[in-house]
């Protein structure tokens, strides 16, 4: 099969997309697929598929255009197959405001949460009611962008007079910051392949610095991982339940990843999902599948399979 990775493009996650990308393209060379990777940033990407036609793209872009539906709306109009999610369901997934609504709406535990848009800030004078935020939310809270990845422009606050300058931090990546309850307990990473939809075995995450932030998602060493978890069998179940309802409200399809924390009274909370994680060295998708026995080609493997039956 011809299997184009679209990777790289202009977001911040330029860099994790492209070492993700080597090892794709390692790993499905392997298999006797003929690929290459295409970088929007530095080619157009129509003209290069017209120019060396794919079978198939894979999808290795993470951040905007890559997971909020617009390649794959233009894919779509070109009639390529690609790899993931289709583009109503990323443009849900990525924008963190839609799909915490619709995890409310699925009966999903989710951590509650208020959102702060910008124009809001700008033209309604919103600023008066972060003191209301707090209020409802309490302290620490978690601020977040609506629409980044990689944990960029996250901030944990613990007193009420630094939400002003985190929900700005957030806002220079996104047009709206979520001001969420914090959880504190044990992250966990729920991958899942395939379709339907199979989990893989649950990561366990533990930064070094207490944070999982950029530095502690991609540099090796600044985290520790056991998959499978090391939870409970009946809190193990309980975290798998939600996650996998979780990929169904959101219609994350052949290759997705839900976060989430379980709480010391063993209760699970999805944050997020995730359209298109990770696949570099330090990633949680591929950990997930060494752990159900999977090597990155085989993992590779079944994503294909499964794209081509979405």
């Amino acid at each position: 099969m011809r299997i184009a990775i679209i990777a790289g493009g202009r977001t911040p996650e330029r860099d994790v997309s492209l070492r993700g990308a080597h090892r794709i393209e390692t790993a499905l060379a392997s298999l006797g697929h003929d690929t290459w990777t295409v970088d929007p940033a530095e080619r157009k990407l129509v003209e290069t598929l017209r120019e060396r036609p794919a079978d198939l793209c894979w999808l290795a872009l993470h951040g905007k255009e890559g997971e909020d539906g617009t390649v794959q709306r233009l894919l779509d109009l070109e009639q390529i197959a690609y790899t993931g999610t289709r583009a109503l369901e990323c443009e849900l997934t990525f924008d963190k405001v839609l799909a915490k609504d619709v995890l409310r709406r699925a009966n999903v535990p989710t951590p509650d949460w208020v959102v702060i848009e910008g124009s809001a800030l700008r033209d309604l004078g919103a600023g008066a009611s972060l003191s209301t935020a707090v209020d409802r939310i309490g302290l620490p809270c978690v601020v977040k962008p609506s629409r980044s990845g990689s944990a960029l422009g996250v901030a944990i606050v613990e007193r009420a007079a630094d939400l002003a300058g985190a929900v700005m931090a957030a806002l220079s990546y996104s047009d709206a910051a979520i001001v969420e309850q914090r959880v504190s307990g044990t992250e966990i990473a729920a991958a899942a392949i395939g379709a339907p939809l199979e989990l893989l075995p649950l990561v366990e995450i533990a930064p070094k610095d207490g944070v999982y932030d950029y530095g502690a998602r991609y540099t090796a060493g600044a985290t520790d991982y056991w998959a499978p978890a090391r939870l409970e069998a009946a809190t193990a179940a309980a975290a798998s339940d939600a996650s996998l309802r979780a990929l169904d409200a959101l219609g994350i399809g052949s290759i997705g990843r839900v976060d989430l924390i379980v709480d010391e009274a063993t209760q699970p909370w999805v944050l997020e999902g995730n359209v298109s994680p990770g696949m570099t060295d330090t990633s949680l998708v591929p950990m997930a599948a060494a752990a159900a026995g999977l090597t990155l080609s085989q993992l590779c493997d079944r994503i294909i399979q499964a794209s081509d039956t979405a």
